[in-house]
């Protein structure tokens, strides 16, 4: 903890009033490499792909400034094969969010914008449900998950809505706890940054990233977005999987274009390398500072406690002393040092950022699988191996931890069925639910009858449609898509006239949403 509290200090210490034009530090000194064994460590992987049913895995390691493990392991497609390699393309996800944040750095310096600038300077007409915290948030909450928004990612994920849309609707939604009291993980928000950074800039936030970060970066196989990156054709791009129903099958890519800033980016482990390199070269690339060493540290800077809640349930195992998040990281400490972490996670993909700046150590781990933490795995048993750190079985400790969770989700699972009423019937025919039900931000979710089916649709995605089966009394359940997700629950509510008045999704958590019935048939 000393090591952390000198690294904090020296970190946090310096002013924001640096010139982006000062000069890098001296190139690193020649390199001696730390000794670990590779052909073990390659073994290690090849095991946990076979653990985690893992397709293929990519790895970057930087150490004292320069790539020593760029590694690809397994398939790209269980359907189409390809070897997965150092070049092969993977999404970030919300490891994109640091790139957000690095963009926001870059603008602090030109002048063009501030950290602690209200949102509205740069962005009119923005609103949130709270007059007050409409005026009062500032440009670095956006990036710290603390503004007072619950999570609003069924704004994008109904796949209708466009950015300006999506933020235009954050206005009708009632906060969930004051602003900079509480955390709940937000992408939306991370998306008004990136139109932040387009009024600031003059261009979209992907054109920044393309050419102030990729491309100085010389990451020539990284692409800010999902339709940039097939734009492009390159044969070598890694498929998203998922197991549904005991089956592990390609799946479709979901798009996070509508939010890009929150999480479109895609990469490979050779240009991930790069980028490491840079995020632990204090704001500098081959002699080229692209940030102020100021700003530069304002990223890695904890901003915000996060509680235990809301972190990583690999915490149960590192057993930090303080977990918190700066600007597009989450932190905390392991065996004495500060360590800045992300991950990223959509349909079918998993990636993770580590950084140990104190030993200038850096890894990045892609994976094609939905949700595999053989990630988490990873990164900890790359941590110790070239920091001599004692060896941990990862993979088998997390593979513990991660099935007792899902374990608990079955039994849960388990006991909703059980409480089901049988023999019950809906209270009124099938007919009599069908029509148009509105959610005043989270907009139409439509049900329609055919014959004795009834059938669920929330914007125009087959992802977000499907057949109603009934459960109890005016209560259904429903598989949307493919069904990866399992069942979701549709509650109906009668009105005061008899009539079905209004139906429920996500009943059984916090997120309930309740949606009125506008039109009949």
């Amino acid at each position: 903890m000393i090591r952390h509290i000198v690294f904090c200090l020296g970190l946090c210490a310096a002013s924001a009033s640096a010139a982006p034009s000062e000069t890098c530090p001296a190139p690193p000194a020649p390199f001696v490499a730390t000794t670990v064994d590779t052909v073990a460590l390659d073994a290690y992987i090849q095991q946990g792909l076979r653990d985690w049913k893992l397709p293929g895995v990519s790895v970057a390691v930087v150490k004292d400034g320069r790539p020593v493990y760029v590694k690809g392991f397994g398939t790209r497609s269980l359907q189409d094969g390809g070897a997965v390699d150092g070049d092969t393309l993977f999404g970030m996800m919300s490891t994109t969010k640091a790139m957000t944040a690095l963009a926001l750095a870059m603008l602090v310096d030109e002048g063009k914008l501030g950290w602690d600038d209200p949102v509205t300077t740069h962005l009119p007409g923005f609103a949130l449900s709270d007059p007050y915290v409409t005026r009062d948030l500032r440009v670095r909450d956006l990036l710290t998950h603390n503004s007072g928004l619950g999570n609003t990612d069924l704004l994008w994920a109904r796949g209708d809505f466009d950015a300006r849309e999506i933020i235009a609707r954050l206005r009708g939604l009632p906060l969930s706890y004051p602003l900079r009291g509480g955390f709940a993980y937000q992408n939306v928000m991370y998306q008004v940054a990136g139109e932040v950074i387009g009024t600031a800039s003059g261009m979209s936030w992907a054109d920044f990233v393309d050419t102030r970060i990729l491309k100085p970066l010389a990451m020539t196989r990284s692409y800010p977005t999902l339709a940039r990156m097939q734009a492009a054709r390159d044969g070598n791009v890694s498929a998203a999987h998922f197991e549904i129903d005991g089956k592990l099958q390609v799946i479709a890519e979901s798009p996070v274009d509508a939010v890009p800033a929150a999480g479109a980016a895609w990469s490979s482990a050779a240009d991930t390398a790069k980028w490491l390199t840079f995020m632990l070269g204090d704001g500098c690339m081959g002699g080229t500072r692209l940030v102020s060493t100021a700003n530069f540290r304002e990223l890695l800077k904890p901003q915000a406690m996060v509680p235990a809640g809301e972190f990583y349930p690999t915490a149960k195992l590192t057993r930090p002393h303080w977990t918190s998040y700066g600007l597009g990281w989450f932190q905390q400490d392991y065996l004495g040092r500060f360590v800045a972490m992300h991950t990223g996670s959509m349909d079918g993909r998993t990636a993770i950022i580590g950084l140990m700046p104190e030993e200038n150590l850096g890894v990045y781990v892609f994976g094609n699988l939905d949700h595999a933490e053989f990630r988490h795995a990873l990164m900890w048993k790359l941590f110790d191996a070239y920091t001599g750190a004692p060896a941990r079985d990862w993979s088998k400790e997390l593979l513990a931890l991660y099935g007792g969770m899902h374990a608990d989700a079955k039994a849960a699972q388990a006991k909703q069925d059980a409480a089901r009423v049988r023999g019950t019937k809906p209270s009124h025919a099938l007919a009599a639910y069908a029509g148009t039900y509105r959610h005043p931000v989270y907009g139409d979710v439509t049900i329609t009858r055919t014959g004795n089916v009834l059938h669920l649709a929330m914007g125009p995605l087959p992802d977000n449609a499907g057949i109603l089966q009934h459960w109890h009394y005016d209560s259904f359940r429903v598989k949307l898509g493919d069904g990866r997700y399992g069942w979701n629950p549709v509650i109906f509510r009668v009105g005061a006239d008899g009539g079905i008045a209004a139906l429920r999704l996500f009943d059984d958590s916090s997120d309930a949403l309740e949606f009125t019935r506008v039109a009949k048939p």
